[in-house]
């Protein structure tokens, strides 16, 4: 599924979360498409192609066979790092340029990190109903059941929640089980060649500017930590980052890793100890395994094994439900609201045809339409309020964009074969399948009721404060959102406040940490 592929494919560039692989147009008059990739070398690198001052003439059966021969594109585009390879991308037939600018070409390593078992896979809540089926649905609001009984003192053995905390980069640690030696690595430790640097020679020697300081760093912090396997976590500091500022009044102080600004007030233990850090790391999965390509992975690290050192900062993602002794749990007033949503969403479930889930199930790029549509609101900070009305804003959207394709061919044969293209989407919008849809749509949006209700009370557990930096000062927000682990199945979804923390991250309002 796209939304999957897009998520596997997150990485860091310049110290923010960018997705690989997915181009995007130009905001310069340099080149006329951009898109990140990863290096020969393993490094996010941000790759320009196109002529700006060109039309492209793809659509011409003649045109495109002669680019397409002359730039070799079907017996030797080159590596994904070069310019050509995306160039041929772009004059493939059968593809328009919008299709290729709302898909990621997915890269096969990435792939099978994510069959080997590797924590790649997470989807909001609320779109396992796009993408899982009935299954998904289902499992939906099941999970939600099981955080409401959670939060209500009722702790099963099979459920957990971990904080998702908004640092960068993700740094893995451990062992290499070939050698038995300690390393450091980016995500390219699940390569096809994996990358990790095993002294602080060998990260200077492939990065570079600030990542390599960040990584160095880690290095040399975390080989004394007695980690036995290979454990993940989101990088939040380095001794540089750590700011004094003062946040309505309140002296604290801060880091800010992307997004978020975590601020913990002055003269408070924490923040003496923080302090006193070199790094500051929050792990949240471990891997084991004979080899780096057989590891699969686990939600959780017990860092209660990991020897302590005032150098380092660390703690586990997970919000210790174990031993909250009750003072986490819902007011019956939230419970009972979890409880009507829930029960308002099993009922809306029971009437959706199956049918129409499971052709949205069987068609990823139908549902990763119908999400970017959805995105187009969080976007704008809005909640889909009328489900009818945006069922037929929807299909409108549809129709929009089929014309914008349609005109955009110039032959003939280029336009019956958008036309018909279009014509086999738009099936899709039969009238059943636009009732199943609005209900769908209901049933989404009791899921989020719940889910936002949850997400409130667990905001409340955050042990530091959290802030967005805007053009007009700080303004108070929740953490980045939550991940609820069933660990019956494996299975993880994210908890997030779109509105909040999504709107945040879209917001040209708020100040990232990479801007500052």
């Amino acid at each position: 599924m796209k939304s999957f592929i897009e998520h596997l494919s997150e990485a860091e560039y310049d110290g923010r979360k960018v997705t690989l692989n997915k181009p995007f147009r130009s905001d310069d008059k340099k080149k006329k498409f951009y898109v990140y990739v990863k290096n020969e070398k393993g490094n996010v690198i941000k790759l320009g192609f196109g002529d700006p001052n060109m039309d492209i003439k793809r659509d011409d059966p003649g045109r495109r066979a002669g680019f397409r021969a002359r730039h070799q594109c079907d017996t030797d585009p080159g590596p994904k790092w070069k310019a050509r390879y995306w160039s041929c991308k772009f004059w493939e037939k059968g593809k328009t340029v919008t299709d290729l600018l709302d898909s990621v070409v997915v890269d096969e390593s990435i792939l099978e990190a994510s069959r080997a078992g590797k924590n790649t896979h997470m989807t909001h809540i609320e779109d396992r109903v796009i993408y899982g089926g009935v299954k998904g649905a289902r499992e939906s609001i099941l999970a939600l059941r099981s955080l409401r009984d959670m939060l209500a003192g009722k702790v099963s053995s099979s459920t957990d929640v971990t904080e998702k905390w908004d640092g960068a980069p993700a740094v893995f640690a451990g062992i290499d089980p070939s050698d038995g030696k300690f390393f450091v690595a980016k995500k390219g430790i699940f390569n096809k060649d994996p990358k990790v640097y095993k002294s602080e020679t060998d990260v200077r020697n492939d990065t570079s500017g600030d990542l390599a300081d960040k990584l160095a760093v880690a290095f040399n912090e975390l080989k004394d930590l007695g980690i036995k396997d290979v454990i993940q976590g989101d990088l939040m500091f380095t001794k540089g980052d750590l700011e004094s500022e003062t946040i309505d009044g309140e002296k604290y102080i801060t880091f800010q890793p992307n997004t978020l600004v975590y601020a913990v007030p002055t003269g408070s233990d924490l923040a003496k100890t923080i302090s006193k850090a070199n790094l500051g790391i929050v792990w949240h999965t471990t891997y084991k395994g004979d080899s780096f390509e057989s590891m699969t992975a686990s939600y959780g690290v017990d860092i209660s094994s990991l020897k302590k050192k005032s150098s380092v900062w660390q703690k586990d993602a997970g919000l210790g439900f174990k031993n909250l002794s009750g003072t986490a749990t819902l007011t019956k007033a939230d419970t009972d609201e979890v409880t009507a949503q829930l029960s308002k969403a099993g009922k809306i479930f029971q009437k959706i045809k199956s049918t129409t889930l499971n052709e949205l199930e069987n068609n990823p790029e139908l549902a990763t339409k119908l999400e970017t549509f959805n995105n187009t609101l969080v976007r704008k900070r809005e909640r889909i309020q009328s489900t009818s009305k945006h069922v037929n804003d929807l299909i409108a959207w549809f129709d929009k964009k089929h014309k914008a394709e349609y005109k955009k061919r110039k032959s003939d044969k280029g336009k019956r074969d958008i036309a018909l293209k279009n014509e086999n989407e738009m099936k899709f919008f039969s009238k059943e399948n636009r009732k199943n849809l609005d209900m769908m749509y209901q049933l989404m949006n009791a899921i989020i009721d719940a889910k936002l209700i949850i997400i409130n009370k667990l905001d409340k557990l955050k042990e530091i404060d959290t802030f967005v930096r805007t053009k007009k000062g700080f303004k108070v927000t929740g953490s980045e959102g939550f991940v609820a682990i069933d660990y019956n199945t494996s299975g993880a979804v994210k908890l997030v406040d779109r509105l909040e923390f999504s709107t945040n991250n879209f917001s040209p309002d708020v100040i990232k940490g990479w801007e500052r």
